[in-house]
Formats: C-alpha cells, sequence, structure tokens
C-alpha cells in the first residue's frame, strides 16, 4: 500500500519541482505547469458537461489521433499475432520470413513516410500504414518467441484428445504464449504513440501532431507544451489501461 501511495506522490512532486523551477527561471520557452494546464483546460476541457466537457478542438483534433491510434496498434496485433503463431510453430516458415523481418524492421517508420504518401496520399490511411508498419515488429516477434516456448506435450495431448486446429490455437498457443504476446503488445503501444505523432506532422489537417506543429510555426510556446504534456498523460492512460487488461487477461498465471 505505502509502495503504491509513494508511486502516486512521484507525478505530483515532479509537477511541484518543475512548477518552482520554471518560476525561478522566468525563461518564456518553458512555461510551469500551471499555466500549461490552464492552456489544456481553456483549448481541450472547456466544454459542455453533454460533451464529456471536451472542446470542439479536442473532439477535432484529439479524437482523430486516438482513433488512429488505435486502429493502427490493432491492425498490427493481428498481423504480428498471426504470423508469429504460425512463424513460431513452423521452422521452414520462420527461415523463409527472417531475412525480410529483419530487413524491413531496421528501416526507421519516419523515412517510409514519402512511400507512404506515394502510395496512399494524405490522409488516415497514409497516418494507419505508418503507424502499422512501426508497431507490428516487436508483436511478431515477442509471438514467435512465445509459440517456440510452448510445451510441446501440451500440443501433443490436444493433439491425443483429437481437438480440431482452431481449438489446440485458442486453448493451448495462445494461453502459453500470452505472456509473451502481451510483452510485444504493451512496447508496441508507446510506439503507436510515438509514430501517431509523426505521421500527423506531414500533410495533415487534424491530430495531437498536427497542433503542435501548428502551435509550433506561430511560436505559441504554451500550446506546444500543451501537445507535450498531453501525450503524456494519453501515454500513462494507454499504459495503465494496457496493464489492467493484462493482469485479467493472465489472471490465471497466478493459480499455475
Amino acid at each position: 500500500m505505502i509502495h503504491r501511495l509513494a508511486r502516486l506522490a512521484s507525478l505530483p512532486a515532479a509537477f511541484a519541482a518543475w512548477e518552482i523551477a520554471a518560476r525561478r527561471a522566468d525563461d518564456p520557452f518553458f512555461p510551469p505547469p500551471s499555466e500549461i494546464l490552464a492552456r489544456m483546460h481553456k483549448d481541450w476541457f472547456s466544454g459542455p458537461a453533454s460533451h464529456l466537457f471536451l472542446t470542439g478542438q479536442a473532439t477535432g483534433n484529439i479524437l482523430p489521433s486516438l482513433a488512429r491510434l488505435l486502429t493502427g496498434w490493432a491492425l498490427a496485433c493481428v498481423l504480428g499475432v498471426s504470423v508469429g503463431l504460425l512463424a513460431g510453430r513452423s521452422p521452414a516458415v520462420a527461415d523463409h520470413l527472417a531475412p525480410l523481418i529483419h530487413f524491413f524492421r531496421a528501416i526507421p517508420p519516419p523515412a517510409l513516410v514519402p512511400v507512404f504518401l506515394a502510395a496512399f496520399k494524405i490522409g488516415t490511411e497514409m497516418q494507419v500504414a505508418t503507424i502499422v508498419f512501426g508497431v507490428v515488429w516487436p508483436v511478431l516477434l515477442n509471438s514467435v518467441e512465445g509459440a517456440r516456448d510452448v510445451d510441446p506435450v501440451k500440443l501433443e495431448t490436444a493433439r491425443a484428445f483429437r481437438l480440431s486446429r482452431r481449438a489446440r490455437i485458442l486453448r493451448v498457443l495462445l494461453p502459453a504464449a500470452a505472456p509473451k504476446i502481451f510483452a510485444g503488445l504493451r512496447l508496441s503501444l508507446s510506439t503507436a504513440l510515438i509514430l501517431m505523432v509523426i505521421s500527423e506532422l506531414v500533410g495533415s489537417v487534424n491530430g495531437i501532431g498536427y497542433l503542435q506543429m501548428l502551435a509550433q510555426s506561430t511560436t505559441d510556446v504554451p500550446g506546444v507544451w500543451a501537445c507535450i504534456v498531453l501525450l503524456g498523460v494519453l501515454g500513462l492512460a494507454l499504459n495503465a489501461a494496457f496493464l489492467t487488461c493484462e493482469r485479467r487477461v493472465l489472471s490465471w498465471r497466478g493459480h499455475g
């Protein structure tokens, strides 16, 4: 209990130290958190209660960003887990895919933004493609490792009981590989947040990255910091939600 309270106290303590340091420095490029939070409230969270206190600027930019992030992450997760489980259980497939996987995952996703622009034009499809490309690799590699570590005896037992291929995957392979799969999913979620911002810096007409670029171009320092703090809050919230989901899905491990 004390440890949890200490963890909860670390964030307010950091903001308090930031507030004191910023006011002492009195630097226009480093505003205090109180000023940043006031700006965030004014721009995004001062709307009517019927809209969950979200302003038009928030619904027109924050929600589209979240939709792109979650869509790209979900697509990458489905693709990465599917291919990863197949490669993890088939040495032949793994051998053929290994060079391609290591080649493409070495390419920084921002370097392919011009390629995605040419293929999908400016818009949501290009942004989602950027997220998928950068996010799929940790999911895929962790899924491969998880599938390889499955106890062969469990699979042989499932075959002996004449379980269908689908049943073996859903009831034996996936549960056994789940811990490593979830490790990849968690890592990919933070990567998806980063790539969401990067993809919105190029030719976007809305989104958090677009707001940050707009604020930077007009020398709106509090606006830039408001976007930075918002991204940190989103990262914290997404991580907390994911850990809650992970604990529930993997609760069986505590009884193993």
